[in-house]
């Protein structure tokens, strides 16, 4: 289990969120990355075969709009 941190803008605010990326395991029921912010869990992450992440768990903490975004970035960090 890795962890790092994110800065997401939107409508001129800056938003910091820790990612923590666990060790992909397919008899794991867990997503791939899970998403905090101030310690409490955001949402949860999965890529697909390409790389792209899909909400695997969204916790109603930060708008749709806000997700995709945190999707965008993890997206270009990881290619």
């Amino acid at each position: 289990m890795d962890s790092f941190g994110i800065e997401v803008l939107k409508d001129d605010q800056r938003f910091n969120f820790e990612i923590i990326d666990y060790a992909h395991n397919k008899d794991d029921n867990r997503c791939k990355f899970e998403v905090l912010k101030n310690g409490k869990l955001v949402a949860s992450f999965e890529p697909d075969s390409k790389g792209f992440m899909h909400i695997c768990k969204n916790c109603g903490v930060v708008d749709e709009e806000t997700l995709h975004l945190i999707a965008d970035k993890l997206e270009t960090l990881l290619l």
